[in-house]
């Protein structure tokens, strides 16, 4: 099987570092999802320069998360994709196992890039349940930005 590719020249570009009000929405948004399904996450929101703006621990989420949801997030942000685009290339084997040997990638699904106007503004990771739930809850982030 081979791999997907990871380049593409459709990316979006870097926009300006979104605002502490607009990652509050998106915080918001996951947190609701979050409670919803009763699940204990970390949330963690970067900018367009991979500063953290927000970071939520809801109450039980387990900590080994807290820096897994940061990682995400600035996976997301530093290739401008989804993590899931890692995570899968991993499961094709092959060349793909060379992303273990890269220090700045988490592979795991669960890390979105934030995109307003056509430009990235940030990204949220999410870690605390498995990655499909993790990615739930960053996706339902999205909406506000819509």
């Amino acid at each position: 099987m081979a791999n997907p590719p990871l380049i593409s020249p459709d990316l979006p570009q870097y926009g300006e570092p979104i605002s502490l009000d607009r990652a509050k929405a998106v915080m918001e948004a996951a947190e609701a999802e979050a409670a919803r399904e009763g699940w204990p996450m970390v949330i963690a929101i970067v900018d367009s320069g991979a500063n953290l703006v927000m970071l939520h621990r809801i109450d039980q989420a387990q900590l080994g998360s807290v820096l897994v949801a940061q990682q995400k997030a600035e996976t997301a942000l530093r290739f401008r994709r989804p993590t899931k685009a890692f995570q899968d290339v991993l499961e094709g084997g092959g060349t793909g196992w060379r992303i273990l040997g890269m220090t700045n990638v988490l592979p795991l699904e669960g890390g979105l890039p934030l995109i307003a106007d056509g430009r990235i503004i940030g990204a949220i990771g999410v870690s605390g349940m498995q990655s499909g739930q993790d990615a739930q809850v960053a996706r339902a982030g999205l909406v506000v930005l819509v």
